[in-house]
């Protein structure tokens, strides 16, 4: 086994965590305004709406502050570990970051996640969160 394998695997998983976590922001929105009109009450618990806002805050000052995402750094650290190029490698990474990495001024993407932030607060001024409600051992 290659000693630069164990940090091609480590660059990989980070992508897809990286991924993941912009499916959750992206998809978490979908979910909130499409689960409201359908009326599925899950959607708006307290913890899901919560951890989907803490995120995209996350991003959006990150972005603010002018910083690179630290998934990304770690990601490009562990390839550099690897000695492998940054965007060539496996079929993972050549799609996943295909689908994560676009090239534009960074003033766009600070428009873009502090848009969608916004897009998220509002989401939580038309549908709260609940925080769930215990019954009472008397209520039936």
């Amino acid at each position: 086994m290659s000693d630069s394998l164990p940090f091609q695997l480590l660059a990989d998983a980070v992508l897809t965590l990286h991924v993941a976590l912009v499916l959750f922001v992206v998809g978490g929105l979908a979910l909130v305004v499409i689960g409201n009109l359908l009326k599925w009450s899950w959607v708006n618990a307290l913890w899901f709406r919560l951890a989907h806002l803490a995120t995209i805050a996350l991003v959006a000052a990150e972005a603010w502050l002018g910083m690179v995402c630290p998934l990304t750094t770690l990601e490009m650290w562990l390839r550099s570990r690897a000695k492998v190029l940054t965007y060539e490698g496996s079929f993972i990474e050549h799609w996943l970051q295909a689908l994560l990495y676009w090239q534009a001024p960074a003033w766009v993407f600070t428009a873009a996640y502090t848009a969608f932030a916004l897009a998220v607060a509002a989401a939580w001024w038309f549908f709260p969160p609940t925080a769930r409600q215990r019954q009472s051992a008397t209520s039936g």
